[in-house]
């Protein structure tokens, strides 16, 4: 007997798991222990580096966070992180470069200087693999180029669990490491992170966005401690 469309549609649509909106939670989520650093409308729960409160230059509109490349510097999560997953989308202009931080702590002159950094970029900005849009950013390089055109919105995922890393894009595994092994100090002495003995130190710290002096903007930003 074929069952009414109606029916069908119903039984469809019961299959299909539940879908956040933009900058929410699922119940799903909510019990899996998934929290929110962006909320769409403001900035709470973010703050300049090495500052009590963000700084100029970080806006907010239609449910996405964005810097203005010409004002403002990095920001900081007001909370420290040590194990836990992030998801988060992240969007760039053309020729354009930026990058989230984790484990960034309040001693150098900039965020990158403690923090590693996954690496968001256009990809045919010509940068060296080393420095393409999912990987460690002048360590470790992608290991495919997962990005999308210019203009679209991009999935990553970062998870960090007790010093080992994973870097997902657009729902690929493209780079991974371990902090503090061999591997990778070996890594870090032979890069310019050389310079900075605080650089991947912290077993714990907060999560940065980088203005890199050009467009860039983040929807979408959860976090899921580990333990």
């Amino acid at each position: 007997m074929i069952k009414p469309l109606a029916v069908v549609l119903a039984i469809s649509a019961f299959a299909i798991p539940a879908l956040a909106a933009d900058n929410t939670l699922t119940p799903a989520e909510k019990k899996a222990g998934w929290t929110l650093l962006f909320d769409g409308k403001t900035t709470v729960g973010w703050r300049g580096f090495k500052q009590a409160q963000i700084g100029p230059g970080w806006k907010v509109e239609h449910g996405v966070l964005f810097p203005d490349p010409k004002v403002a510097k990095d920001i900081v999560t007001q909370a420290d992180y040590a194990s836990f997953e992030m998801t988060f989308d992240w969007r760039i202009s053309a020729k354009g470069n930026s990058g989230v931080m984790f484990h960034v702590i309040s001693v150098g002159e900039e965020t990158y200087e403690s923090g590693p950094e996954y690496q968001i970029l256009d990809n045919a900005r010509g940068e060296p693999p080393l420095e393409r849009a999912g990987g460690l950013f002048a360590l470790v390089a992608p290991s495919m180029d997962m990005t999308r055109p210019v203009g679209d919105w991009n999935s990553a995922r970062l998870i960090v669990d007790h010093g080992k890393v994973q870097h997902w894009l657009n729902g690929m595994l493209v780079a991974q490491y371990e902090i503090g092994s061999p591997a990778f100090n070996a890594l870090v002495a032979a890069s310019k992170f050389k310079r900075w003995p605080q650089f991947a130190t912290g077993v714990t710290g907060g999560i940065a966005l980088q203005n890199h002096g050009n467009d860039v903007a983040f929807r979408n930003l959860k976090i899921r401690v580990l333990k």
